[in-house]
């Protein structure tokens, strides 16, 4: 699959800083020098590498920053203290902003242009009005030959190119912060664009969820005194958090519920399934979204839950069914999206359960008798298992049935995927060829691979007749939320 980071250019001065240089006998710099967006070395995995300070902050008394790695992920940001800070090697301090003055200037220097680009524009659409005057037909229709040029195949062909499945916001069409929380109230949608809006430090070092501890990726809005304490620990049946480990032992010991608080509406040998509907259970839908959000970037987290439908996937034991990972649907989607969004909690990832999240939510489809796709923008990995999820999808399909001479829709019908997911699959797989004047579907050797490797690993799936559900219907004043 292609990569949705686009390669950038290095500075060489900023190539040569990620060497690190060798340190010196003295301190170059104190470490009450440093400020926020400089640039020093930090000792990480017994070497030193180039961290950008995006933060201070005195935690218990102690001064700790919060540093992102050049050239590294943002899910390994992290808080630390000064002891990991190299003082024998430079720092870089940040490069001077620009005044208002000079940001003013540059604003008037592009509104005179602007003008100046106006005048010219209707001063040629003028002058070309009155040349159109003089033109006689036969040379009005030879201009517009010129000028318009259809693409080969008639209006029907599709650019395939420019199927946007991602979903990604394009240059000049960003919202307003006002525009876009409006739109989020009033759609019940979980996409988060402006990205700069949340928070960007992680605001926990370890999360302990029943009797695993996992690092948080992303910050999540959790009361801010619980921030003070090393760990945060939640109980993997009720999603409470506690700061200290007493308390959580305490709750836990008097804690009778031993299973998400909905219906089951799917069990095999293997995995259960409930649904929960958010205006019915506020409060542990909302300590989901607030476990989710140390995991996922693109969301936003509001407290409305209630016009979104949770459906989780749990495994069972003796103590009972513990969370696994979940996707959130709204209950009316006017742009018929089927997932909302979908986390495999981080114990759980690499298992094969992203697939069973995907699965279920397209059996649920079936049920309802649509198509779906999941909203948009995806994160990294939701679009990376969605993409795998499709490619075997439809490679399974074509190859048991024993035959390519299938229409997209008639894909689209057997499996529930939107066309567009289909086809950006297919294009993606170089399945789609264009063969006298038309787009036809070619199995390749790689997919042939592929099926044979996937026929040997014996994955889990999930069984459709297990599931016992009907699509849920709501009246006017149930999809009335209090805003």
């Amino acid at each position: 699959m292609g990569s949705d980071t686009e390669s950038k250019s290095v500075d060489p001065v900023e190539a040569l800083k990620l060497i690190p240089p060798e340190p010196t006998k003295e301190a170059q710099f104190k470490p009450i020098q440093i400020t926020s967006g400089s640039k020093v070395y930090v000792s990480k995995d017994n070497e030193y590498r180039l961290a950008e300070i995006l933060a201070l902050h005195k935690k218990k008394g102690k001064p700790v920053y919060y540093v992102h790695y050049v050239e590294f992920n943002k899910r390994l940001d992290e808080w630390i203290d000064e002891s990991k800070i190299d003082v024998h090697r430079p720092m870089f301090l940040p490069k001077p902003t620009t005044s208002k003055k000079d940001v003013k200037k540059q604003l008037r220097k592009k509104v005179v242009k602007r003008g100046a680009a106006a005048a010219s524009a209707s001063a040629s659409a003028s002058a070309s009005a009155s040349a159109s005057v003089s033109l006689t037909p036969e040379s009005q229709s030879q201009s517009k030959s010129q000028t318009h040029t259809p693409k080969p195949g008639g209006e029907d062909e599709m650019d395939l190119d420019d199927l946007n499945v991602q979903g990604i916001v394009r240059e000049g069409e960003e919202l307003s912060r006002e525009d876009e929380i409006e739109k989020l109230r009033t759609s019940g949608s979980m996409a988060q664009t402006s990205t700069h809006e949340l928070a960007k430090i992680r605001n926990f070092t370890n999360v302990i969820i029943g009797n695993h501890e996992v690092e948080p990726w992303y910050f999540s809005p959790y009361p801010i005194e619980l921030t003070e304490e090393d760990n945060l620990y939640i109980c993997d049946f009720t999603l409470s958090y506690f700061g200290s480990r007493k308390q959580f032992e305490r709750f836990r010991s008097k804690c009778t519920l031993k299973h998400p608080p909905g219906n089951e509406i799917y069990r095999d040998d293997v995995v259960s399934f409930f649904e929960i509907d958010g205006r019915k259970q506020r409060t542990w839908c909302r300590n989901l979204c607030l476990l989710s959000k140390l995991f996922l970037d693109h969301k936003t987290l509001y407290y409305d839950v209630d016009p979104f439908l949770f459906y989780c996937m749990t495994r069972r034991d003796e103590l009972g069914h513990h969370l696994v990972g979940y996707f959130s649907k709204e209950k009316e989607s006017a742009d018929a999206y089927n997932v909302a969004c979908i986390l495999t909690l981080p114990q759980y990832q690499r298992l094969g359960y992203g697939k069973l999240l995907i699965q279920f939510s397209y059996e649920l489809s079936k049920k309802e008798g649509k198509v779906g796709s999941p909203e948009k923008p995806l994160s990294d990995l939701g679009l990376l298992s969605y993409r795998a999820y499709w490619a075997e999808t439809i490679s399974v399909l074509l190859i048991e049935n024993g035959t390519t001479d299938v229409s997209i829709d008639e894909i689209s019908q057997m499996t529930s995927m939107t066309t567009t997911d289909i086809l950006h699959t297919l294009q993606t797989l170089n399945m789609l060829k264009y063969y006298k004047g038309q787009h036809i579907i070619c199995l390749t050797d790689q997919i042939m691979e592929n099926y044979e490797k996937l026929k040997k690993k014996k994955k889990h799936t999930l069984s459709s007749d297990k599931l016992i559900w009907k699509p849920p219907v709501f009246t006017a004043s149930q999809l009335r939320f209090g805003w």
